[in-house]
């Protein structure tokens, strides 16, 4: 027999049981930290561009959503709901057997991200599911919420996309106590990871030791002055008064009680969200109708939030070790009771009761700040869980603050005396705050679509009433738009101007409606070398339209598209290269009255990089973000990848697209030929920049030789030669083989951009057929 031998003897094999390249310590995996945020927090983060792709996505390319959600039959996914909205489970009973109110909080905190400065936030893709949102503070135990419609998110599959499930379970909720709802659409699309790029604040958080509502919840950074003073204003994009909260404290500014502060606090945040003082009003006044909060337990002994809890909880956080940790132990903001007598009923005892008592300052268990009535034969609430058991009422000092604040108090008062009124306002404001990041009606899906044209912040549409043009009717406008003798430059500048608009955010903005020729877009200075275009173009469709008996017509809208499809098309001509640039017809013309002045001046850019536009007070903004992280911002906004950022702009450039026309960045000598000169320029090693002016906001080409300049340029120009990712495409188009690629390149993405509004149009990644 051969002899056994013992690789384990660290006598003969010294290095047995430890790693087999040698050392026995691991420090890292693929991911730990340090990384490049830690090496270089200043650096251009180009990869956020391709957060949430198709790799992140289980359901792959060829998934429609649309399709399966038909299937789905929607009454029986109510009774579900409704059935499960009634019961209770041992692990997290229900508050006054109805899971109602909590999960109309949780559809309200899902919505409530949403800010109109840059349309980031909101319902629409569920991230209330990822980090950093579900481990805010004021979204405690919406995940217990969120597992307890684990069984119904199974039975439908990715029929039911988890945002669509969180906001029509809200709806539910409203209409078992009592609340005629205004109406619902489907057609959220599930993001599939953690949102690692939206700007949520200044405030830097030590996560590793948050537990607290104190360690958690700061406003220090965000807000200039002292509230209540004149120049009181909140940091852009922002709309929460505190970093980790959906809204306000409802302690108050600094949890220091003050109604009136509380009040400045709620119409700069709600301002933010795009709702008026009536809208807000209801929006609390309402919401504050159903349930209770929570706040028997001290928040420094609750567990971590979700994204910081142990392995072993599965996802679930801020466990509360108190007796059995939920029902009448539960924690959630520290606040403890409810707003009326009947917590699980759609009435007005809620304004009934804030307007017929006064209220004094007292603490909950938990040590939080409250309101309770000072009469003490005031109606009680009944426990939540405890039979027969009942409590004084609760108010918070930002609902107090709708009694104090003069204009909040009149609209409380045309409520008090009108509860239709009332009612008809919230359930009108609940559709709008949960629908308000949706875009157009054509995206809805479901048989609760409201088809009513008069909500003006669905940026409404007027229905076509003429036929498209075809392909003959397309070559007679071409020849048209040519016959004017505008340049390509100013054909692809406007054509750009109008399209990129877009901000996929709130699927607001785009070509479609002809706003570029309305107020406000029309007065925007980047805009202002766009409106001889529009009028010459004016001109060609009253010709067309006025010289045709068989019905088609073109809209203003496509035409200002197809003037730019024939700069395009004309431009890669001159650059050897022939190639057709697709137009898709269909877009309609809308009126001035169908545009909120004020929701539109929100899209005016302070940056854009494309048009190689820095509005004149940017030098002298507070601010910490330079012009390539405001353009980097635009991209993503456009859902561009990085290859279609930097092809699109050094095509732009190749056109001379500049909003006033001037030669930065336009490294050519050829201009509006479709040529990679742009690249080429960028990054010839003969060739030196240098700052012109002290900011180093611009910058002089010169040769390296001679010193003679030979360009200018921004910094919007100089990223795609300093940041090495985008050098990196840079150098793929200004190689000898890159004429070619680079023209098929930027007419696949000049293409994208000018149909990402067109949800009309079949074929659309995010196409959806309007409701019947």
């Amino acid at each position: 027999m051969s002899e056994t031998i013992d690789k384990t003897d660290t006598t003969t094999f010294p290095m047995a049981g430890k790693c087999p390249f040698g050392g026995d310590r691991i420090g890292g995996a693929h991911g730990n930290r340090p990384t490049l945020e830690n090496w270089y927090p200043h650096r251009l983060r180009v990869e956020v561009l391709h957060q949430n792709g198709l790799a992140a996505d289980p359901l792959g390319p060829d998934f429609d959503y649309a399709a399966e959600f038909a299937k789905i039959d929607f009454e029986a996914l109510k009774r579900d709901i409704k059935q499960f909205l009634t019961s209770s489970v041992d692990w997290w009973p229900s508050d006054y057997g109805n899971y109602g109110p909590q999960m109309i909080r949780m559809a309200w905190h899902s919505a409530g991200t949403y800010r109109i400065a840059d349309g980031r936030g909101g319902a629409g893709t569920g991230m209330q599911r990822f980090a950093p949102i579900s481990s805010w503070w004021d979204n405690g135990n919406t995940d217990k919420s969120r597992r307890l419609l684990q069984p119904i998110k199974h039975k439908y599959g990715n029929a039911l996309s988890w945002a669509d499930l969180m906001v029509l379970t809200g709806n539910c909720a409203l209409e078992i106590m009592g609340l005629p709802t205004y109406g619902f659409g489907g057609g959220r699309l599930d993001a599939w990871e953690a949102d690692n790029a939206t700007y949520w604040g200044p405030e830097v958080v030590e996560m590793g030791s948050v537990s607290s509502f104190d360690d958690m919840v700061n406003r220090d950074k965000r807000w200039r002055g002292k509230n209540g003073d004149a120049d009181y204003d909140l940091e852009n994009p922002l709309a929460a008064s505190h970093q980790a909260l959906i809204y306000v404290n409802p302690e108050g500014p600094y949890a220091n009680g003050d109604p009136q502060g509380s009040a400045n606090d709620i119409r700069v945040t709600f301002t933010r969200m795009a709702m008026n003082d009536e809208e807000t009003v209801a929006l609390i006044a309402g919401g504050h109708a159903f349930g209770k909060s929570h706040g028997m337990t001290p928040a420094k002994e609750i567990g971590p939030p979700p994204e910081m809890a142990p392995m072993e909880a599965m996802g679930l956080g801020w466990h509360n070790p108190k007796g059995s940790g939920s029902g009448k132990d539960t924690m959630t903001n520290g606040i403890e009771g409810s707003w009326t007598p009947d917590p699980t009923k759609w009435d007005n005892a809620y304004l009934e009761n804030l307007f017929k008592f006064e209220w004094e300052q007292t603490k909950s268990p938990a040590g939080a700040l409250q309101w309770t009535p000072k009469d003490p034969n005031a109606p009680k609430t009944p426990d939540a869980h405890v039979a027969g058991q009942m409590h004084p009422l609760m108010m918070m000092t930002s609902d107090i603050a709708l009694k104090v604040d003069p204009e909040y108090r009149k609209v409380c008062e045309k409520f008090l005396n009108d509860f239709d009124a009332f009612t008809q306002a919230f359930s009108k404001a609940w559709y709008k705050l949960t629908h308000r990041d949706m875009g157009p009606k054509h995206r809805y899906l479901g048989p609760e679509v409201v088809i009513e044209d008069g909500l003006l912040w669905q940026d409404p549409l007027p229905e076509r009433d003429y036929d498209l043009v075809g392909e003959a009717e397309i070559a007679v406008l071409k020849q048209a738009i040519a016959g004017t003798g505008l340049s390509v430059s100013d054909l692809a500048f406007t054509a750009f101007s109008a399209a990129s608009t877009y901000r996929d955010s709130d699927k607001r903005g785009g070509a479609n409606g002809g706003r570029l020729a309305l107020a406000p877009q029309k007065d925007w200075a980047v805009n202002r070398r766009a409106a001889p275009v529009i009028e010459a173009l004016r001109n060609v469709m009253s010709t067309f339209n006025g010289g045709r008996s068989d019905g088609k017509k073109i809209s203003l809208a496509d035409l200002i598209v197809l003037g730019g499809c024939v700069a395009v098309e004309k431009a890669a001509r001159d650059a050897g290269v022939e190639t057709p640039v697709p137009f898709t017809p269909g877009r309609v013309d809308t009126t001035q009255a169908l545009t909120d002045l004020e929701m539109f001046e929100w899209l005016k850019p302070v940056v854009d990089g494309f048009r190689n536009y820095v509005d004149d007070g940017f030098g002298q903004m507070t601010r910490s973000v330079s012009p390539e992280e405001m353009f980097l911002d635009k991209a993503n906004l456009l859902t561009l990848t990085a290859p279609e950022w930097t092809v699109l702009t050094g095509g732009l450039r190749a056109l001379n697209a500049n909003h006033d026309g001037s030669n930065r960045g336009v490294l050519t000598d050829r201009i509006g030929v479709l040529t990679t000169d742009f690249f080429r320029n960028l990054t010839d090693v003969d060739l030196v920049w240098e700052k012109a002016d002290a900011d180093g906001m611009t910058f002089a080409l010169k040769d390296r030789a001679s010193g003679q300049t030979k360009f200018e340029a921004t910094r919007s120009d100089l990223v795609f030669g300093s940041n090495a990712q985008l050098r990196s495409i840079a150098d793929a188009y200004a190689g000898s083989d890159g004429q070619r690629r680079f023209v098929a390149d930027f007419v696949k993405a000049w293409d994208k951009v000018m149909m990402l509004d067109r949800f009309d149009v079949k074929g659309h990644k995010r196409y959806a057929p309007m409701a019947a």
